[in-house]
């Protein structure tokens, strides 16, 4: 069965987009179907996939070409038929392939895919009492989960915007699991602190969805779910003798808290965690081989990165990722070759290690 996760933190600036594209890879080198959902009307995972950027493209590899083919290729029009009152079914988006990886695809963003904002949260507030709107909270899932199978897709990850929106409230609450990265600053320790409010607001509304016939029963039915957490992903700091610098771990170290805190007994609260013995079973620590998602210390993340420094321009690039950058898509020589090569091996490592927690605790969970 096909599980969705979703990458979610309303803090922007932490690399969500990088993160959902290099793990949605290292799925699929390891023998999963994956479909990526830019959910972002930036399309900041579109433009990574497809490279395109700016203006200036080849006629049929731009967003143009996209959003003017006479197939439904990205998100906006696949779920126009919901949100336009229009009486056919939503039918599965054609996805676009990625270059070098033929186990992933990408259901493309769309900037217009905002305008669905205001009137998925009228639908989200009022579908109880006007049964019109009682299609629109279950018509994301619906369209993810129909365009899925059609592509034999064992994962879904969706790329989110940094937004408190209706439309974002929405996709984390019909996920079956969720990720927040993070960058080790002040900032992600207020919104690690933030988002247990959100939370609890959020799935309050889940809820209630849950529970209404009028919802259960529509044409796209509001799925019954709960997400489940599978862990923060914390990156780009600096690192001195193979850790990181003081500076970056001391906010490594309050995000750590906050999460143990603030976060993790609102998701207990509600329902959004995994039992602790899965948690347990993928992460340890390198020296003593002891649970790092112990009662002591259950807010470590379960990826923790350091800067990509050069290797995430030419990720881009090259519509690669950083792992897999070939010497000439580098364009280095000699010692810093390297060097950069080094860092990329050891990204490849931390990612496949992370990819394996995630599979594990998805599968078992």
């Amino acid at each position: 069965m096909t599980k969705q996760i979703a990458l979610f933190n309303h803090k922007g600036g932490v690399s969500k987009t990088t993160t959902t594209f290099n793990l949605g890879w290292m799925l699929a080198n390891k023998g999963k179907t994956v479909m990526l959902v830019d959910c972002d009307p930036q399309c900041n995972l579109t433009g990574m996939v497809l490279g395109l950027r700016g203006s200036k493209y080849k006629i049929g590899k731009g967003f143009q070409a996209i959003y003017e083919s006479e197939e439904v290729q990205d998100i906006y029009r696949g779920l126009a038929p919901a949100f336009e009152s229009r009486p056919v079914l939503l039918e599965p988006v054609v996805c676009k392939s990625v270059k070098g990886q033929p186990n992933m695809c990408l259901l493309p963003g769309h900037i217009r895919f905002a305008e669905y904002e205001v009137p998925l949260g009228m639908a989200q507030e009022l579908s109880a009492s006007i049964p019109s709107l009682q299609n629109l909270p279950g018509s994301l899932n619906y369209l993810f989960m129909e365009t899925a199978k059609k592509y034999k897709a064992d994962f879904i990850l969706v790329d989110m915007g940094p937004s408190l929106g209706a439309i974002n409230r929405n996709l984390l609450m019909t996920s079956d699991f969720f990720l927040v990265p993070m960058f080790p600053d002040y900032f992600s320790v207020m919104a690690a602190e933030s988002l247990a409010s959100i939370l609890i607001q959020w799935a309050a509304w889940s809820r209630q969805g849950r529970a209404l016939p009028i919802l259960r029963e529509a044409t796209y039915p509001f799925p019954n779910k709960i997400p489940k957490f599978l862990g923060t992903i914390v990156q780009n700091y600096r690192v001195r003798n193979k850790k990181p610098t003081a500076a970056f771990q001391k906010w490594i170290n309050a995000i750590e808290l906050a999460v143990k805190t603030s976060l993790l007994p609102v998701l207990k609260k509600n329902d959004m965690l995994l039992p602790t013995r899965l948690y347990e079973k993928v992460m340890f620590h390198e020296s003593s081989q002891q649970p790092l998602f112990s009662e002591e210390s259950l807010g470590k993340p379960i990826l923790q990165m350091p800067d990509f420094n050069s290797l995430i321009a030419r990720s881009q690039e090259h519509k690669a990722p950083i792992f897999e950058l070939t010497d000439a898509q580098l364009e280095h020589a000699g010692e810093v070759l390297e060097q950069t090569k080094k860092s990329m091996h050891q990204f490849q490592k931390l990612y496949s290690d992370g990819v394996d927690r995630i599979i594990t605790l998805v599968e078992n969970a």
